[in-house]
């Protein structure tokens, strides 16, 4: 299981909210959702667009010739 991205949401709660450290750490995770925005970030992705960004950008490149 992946834990949280701290570096991230501390900086969208006090640079980007302005939230004082007592009160970034103060929240529950549902009332910091609500403070971004019901509709922050991105959406999940699904398998098409993921099958699209995979032949646009392959991890390698074939050689010429074959």
């Amino acid at each position: 299981m992946a834990g949280f991205d701290w570096p991230v949401l501390m900086r969208a709660g006090m640079q980007g909210l302005g939230l004082s450290s007592d009160q970034f750490w103060g929240l529950t995770p549902a009332e910091f959702r609500l403070l971004l925005g019901e509709n922050a970030g991105a959406a999940p992705m699904g398998r098409s667009r993921l099958h699209e960004l995979m032949t646009s950008f392959p991890d390698f490149r074939k050689e010429m010739g074959q």
